[in-house]
């Protein structure tokens, strides 16, 4: 793991790769409770009787937003950043899914620093992100994912 005190150290990794968290399999509990906690009850999600026989995948898939969602999990295993007064989701860019997460399977996330600037003590990184299904060759999705810091001085 990564520990990142300050705008100085985070900008030297500045287009380098910060890590690879670790693996995460996706179960059908998680994908109930996301169904539940978004409202998206679909069947391609939630009912894997149906799934078998009627989707292509043979199985539930997980929702591309529940997939989304691992990203705070994931990256906090790949750095620690300290010294924070707050930090806030900005935003998200340039993001494709790329394929389906079948249930049971696992992720990780990669990531690498893309951009950072300074904006008048405030630390905006933008992150390159790819979360990698095991076993397959296309990520299930890629993108960026931007980062307010508010460091303490």
């Amino acid at each position: 793991m990564i520990v990142i005190t300050s705008y100085k150290e985070f900008e030297s990794y500045l287009g380098k790769e910060i890590g690879v968290s670790d693996w995460h399999s996706i179960s059908q509990d998680q994908i109930n409770k996301f169904a539940d906690a978004t409202l998206d009850h679909q069947w391609i999600h939630t009912d894997p009787e149906k799934a078998r026989t009627d989707s292509p995948f043979k199985a539930t898939i997980a929702h591309g937003y529940l997939t989304l969602s691992l990203i705070p999990y994931l990256w906090k295993q790949i750095t620690d950043i300290q010294n924070l007064k707050m930090e806030i989701n900005y935003g998200i860019e340039n993001l494709k899914f790329g394929q389906a997460v079948v249930v049971e399977s696992a992720v990780r996330l990669k990531v690498k620093l893309n951009n950072i600037i300074n904006l008048r003590g405030v630390t905006k990184a933008t992150i390159g992100v790819e979360l990698e299904v095991s076993d397959q060759k296309k990520p299930a999705f890629t993108g960026e994912v931007v980062f307010l810091y508010h460091f303490i001085d």
